[in-house]
């Protein structure tokens, strides 16, 4: 087995959760200061997740502005393009995700970490929606990319938390364990009972034996 990419660490909570602290995302477009027009932006994040859940990411901004109760001037205010748009909704995934890591720290080492990691793999399916309705390139956007390392930063801590306990195996790193779960979230299951077997299978593969 190859040493991890990434120096195992054994951080108490309190260092965990600032390290969590540190992760910071955002959007390529900036929220208004204004109230009004805050709310306004945040409605039509709320509107355009809801829509791109259930009609993908070419879901018509019409109906994105219809949902958040404006009209499509105020959408195209906030978002001048749909890929602006996208990366927001993409973005706002990502701050949950860093949410998750800093609730999983409530739970014991091992049960945090496997909690995460099926949230993550909720995420995959998420972002890889998203990124087919972009008209851009994801790897050359530096939102995409600040993304990334934002994921592999709120899952390092909880691994390393598990890792510290005894539970999670000392050889292997955030990376490798993101790899290995975002393999099994491209993968087409006949039915939900077959993926979770599978994703069980790759979980218990990260136990300390």
């Amino acid at each position: 087995m190859p040493a991890p990419t990434t120096p195992t660490v054994a951080p108490d909570d309190s260092t965990a959760l600032a390290a969590l602290d540190a992760v910071v995302v955002e959007p390529g477009v900036e929220r208004p200061k204004r109230s009004d027009a805050a709310r306004n932006f945040d409605a039509l994040l709320e509107a355009a997740r809801a829509a791109f859940a259930e009609s993908g990411s070419a879901a018509p901004l019409e109906e994105v502005a219809k949902r958040a109760g404006v009209g499509i001037g105020t959408l195209y205010r906030n978002f001048p393009t749909r890929d602006d748009l996208i990366e927001a909704v993409y973005v706002g995934e990502v701050q949950a995700m860093v949410a998750a890591a800093r609730d999983a720290l409530a739970e014991p080492p091992w049960e945090g970490l496997v909690h995460w990691l099926h949230r993550f793999l909720a995420y995959v399916g998420t972002k890889r929606a998203l990124v087919e309705g972009l008209n851009r390139d994801p790897m050359a956007s530096p939102v995409f990319s600040q993304c990334r390392t934002a994921i592999h930063a709120a899952g390092a801590p909880l691994l390393a938390r598990a890792q510290a306990d005894g539970s999670a195996r000392p050889d292997v790193a955030i990376e490798e364990v993101i790899r290995l779960v975002s393999g099994v979230a491209g993968v087409t299951f006949p039915d939900e009972a077959s993926r979770d077997k599978v994703v069980a299978l790759a979980v218990d593969a990260l136990r300390a034996r």
